[in-house]
């Protein structure tokens, strides 16, 4: 009770008191109130994961009932993941926003929102009544709304701002609808009457509730077709709050689905097979559509889709294993979700925070126009780089363990003779390596145009590496990424109560030898990956030795036997992944601006490819233009004339007035029709 009490009061005083700091102290504040309140939070969570849950019950009011608060492994695990993206974003927030100085008002009102940012997904984990669920998740999506739109001068942020807050409303609406079903049928809004709804129901009916909850979820996670606010979102913030927004506020859906899981009674093989295959085509789509892009935190943005597909594809196996009663194949699925869930939090704010570094030197996102940046930002360049590798699921770093806890489930699963399942199984099968693959090629095109080769636009000013202030966050990161890749057992053990809650089975007690076993497959990989990397780095090491005392000429970075003699004959981006464009060409929807090369000696000419969202522009674009046609047919209402307005004016009291009498008349017509 006191450290919910200390939790408030810090939110009360922390936003009474920034408005009336000049702007240093206000990043200060904001810092300062973000780690108290992860403090406080963490004791909490830490002893959650320890065994010991912690329950509250508030007495709320005559609308809402009692409130329970309730802390469990599950909410322990998601709290530590929003804590560590919210110091790390917080830190590196306080030297990016530097140069926002000037905009005094707009940054009391970001370091505010960045607050209740946080102490709203903190309180989304905990609280278990449904009407204070929803007041958080309210809170949070518009927190989440001001944090975007922090630049909103520019008229695409504005875009792409109230495309999230209305995409975050139709989230809350589904959310809601469920809600509503289960206190109907219970008269309470604590989570545990949807338990008892769905145990005292049929199985479909634990489905269709599941499935509300889903897509409600699902839109916030990024789940494909829910997806499509979040490519716009993450380029419009600020590098802190794609980060976060990435590493952790579309994390949120997935902890609501766990939970729901955790809650909902229903067929759990059919829940399994649905999330499987909707999760399967997100990791692909995500990543199909993240090669073709030129802005660096839109790709970013697509890859976010493709993780949540990954993370996805763990717990469609999970429930499946469930529905199979396979132990095996619960544990290994939901371990590596939640593990990806950590991992992918870790790598992709690392990206997002090198991207941040990049638009501030290079004053752009745009992929075609960066190069050569590695010479002139090389910390930067080595996190960007081993942020690469990990979510591409490369050893020693921690994507690898993830990824490879999933792919043990996976081949665990091939060895039933269920026909479905099979088919299931082999869809992940081939899910899985077609998106490391593709994830591979997007991200060897993203860092070697961003950071190799020379610069393809000359800029104004010479591009310089990130101070101090924004590096140590990062390599904070950095270690934790490194540490889970050479020290995976530790990490999978940590896991144990939260994965108890699905299993009913602590791994450790050698009652699963055969998914314990995977943390020691794993150790050795890593292990023996980093001897390769000391080896390569020594070999480096006596070279550079070697070669100290002999004369250096500088050179132009290799061009297969040809440097051009300009920088716009260096490969593009685009010119990189020509030939995956053509293969994918007929799944996307790319339109072309080219202009044709017809002269031996041209003057000008070139080709430019915009890439689009296809699911956009048939879900979203097309039902939008029919309703505009639709209600464009209606237009001759408005045609300026005063008379027609006094007239519709008449015309809406009469039917005020004489709609209830008809409607009354009705009813006394039909009860004296039952009486004969």
């Amino acid at each position: 009770m006191a450290i919910i009490a200390a939790f408030i009061v810090v939110i009360l005083l922390a936003v009474a008191l920034i408005p009336w700091m000049n702007v240093l102290w206000k990043g200060v504040i904001t810092v300062a109130a973000v780690c108290v309140l992860a403090l406080l939070s963490s004791i909490i969570a830490a002893g959650a994961l320890s065994g010991n849950h912690f329950e509250q019950l508030f007495r709320g009011s005559a609308i809402t009932g009692p409130i329970p608060v309730r802390v469990d492994a599950l909410s322990g695990f998601f709290m530590l993941i929003i804590n560590f993206t919210f110091i790390t974003g917080a830190f590196y927030g306080l030297q990016y926003m530097k140069a926002y100085r000037k905009q005094s008002t707009d940054i009391s009102l970001h370091g505010i929102s960045f607050i209740l940012a946080q102490a709203s997904l903190l309180a989304i984990c905990v609280l278990q009544n449904s009407i204070a669920f929803l007041i958080a998740w309210e809170i949070m999506a518009l927190s989440s709304f001001i944090l975007i739109i922090f630049e909103h001068g520019k008229r695409e942020t504005i875009k792409a701002g109230i495309n999230f807050l209305i995409q975050s409303h139709i989230c809350i609406m589904l959310l809601t609808l469920a809600f509503i079903w289960v206190a109907m049928k219970k008269d309470s809004y604590d989570f545990r009457a949807i338990t008892l709804f769905t145990a005292s129901g049929s199985l479909l009916t634990g489905v269709a509730l599941f499935l509300c909850f889903f897509m409600g979820f699902a839109i916030k996670a990024g789940f494909v077709p829910f997806h499509t606010w979040l490519p716009y979102a993450h380029p419009a913030a600020p590098a802190h709050i794609s980060g976060i927004m990435s590493g952790v506020i579309i994390k949120i859906g997935i902890y609501g689905i766990l939970r729901m899981l955790l809650l909902i009674r229903c067929d759990y093989l059919l829940v399994g097979y649905i999330i499987l295959f909707v999760a399967v085509i997100t990791g692909i789509y995500g990543v199909m559509l993240a090669i073709v892009q030129h802005n660096l935190k839109r790709l970013l943005a697509y890859h976010s889709i493709e993780n949540i597909g990954i993370i996805g594809i763990g717990i469609g196996l999970g429930c499946i294993g469930i529905g199979k009663e396979n132990n095996v194949l619960t544990f290994l699925g939901f371990a590596g979700a939640l593990l990806h869930t950590l991992n992918h939090s870790l790598f992709k704010s690392l990206l997002f925070y090198g991207a941040g570094n990049v638009y501030q030197s290079a004053h752009t996102m745009d992929i075609e126009k960066l190069g050569g940046l590695g010479k002139r930002m090389p910390h930067s360049s080595v996190l960007f780089l081993v942020a690469s590798l990990a979510i591409c699921g490369l050893p020693p770093f921690n994507g690898f363990v993830s990824e490879f806890l999933i792919y043990k489930g996976v081949f665990s699963g091939l060895q039933g003779s269920d026909k479905l399942l099979l088919s299931g199984i082999v869809g992940a099968l081939f899910g899985l390596p077609l998106i490391g693959g593709l994830a591979m090629l997007c991200f060897t095109k993203a860092y070697g145009t961003v950071f190799l080769g020379r610069a393809r636009h000359a800029p104004d000013q010479l591009p310089r590496e990130a101070g101090a202030g924004k590096l140590i966050p990062m390599y904070a990161v950095l270690l934790l990424i490194i540490g889970i890749g050479l020290f995976p057992q530790i990490f999978i053990t940590a896991l144990d109560r939260p994965l108890a809650l699905f299993t009913g089975i602590n791994s450790t007690a050698g009652l699963l030898p055969e998914a314990g076993s995977a943390g020691n497959t794993i150790s050795q990989v890593g292990t023996w990956a980093l001897l390769f990397l000391l080896l390569a780095g020594l070999v480096f090491w006596i070279r550079k030795k070697i070669t100290a005392l002999k004369p250096v000429t500088p050179g132009n970075t290799w061009g297969c036997g040809y440097t051009g003699p300009v920088e716009k004959m260096q490969y593009t981006a685009s010119s990189f992944i020509r030939s995956y464009r053509k293969l994918a060409e007929p799944l996307l929807l790319i339109h072309k601006k080219k202009k044709e090369i017809k002269e031996v000696f041209p003057g000008d000419g070139g080709q430019e490819t915009h890439p689009y969202d296809k699911a956009e522009a048939w879900l979203i674009d097309y039902p939008l233009q029919r309703l505009k046609g639709f209600f464009n047919r209606f237009t001759f209402l408005q045609n300026g004339n005063l008379q027609f307005y006094i007239l519709y004016g008449v015309v809406f009291i009469t039917l005020v007035l004489i709609v209830p009498l008809v409607a009354d008349y009705l009813l006394s017509l039909v009860k004296f029709l039952n009486k004969l």
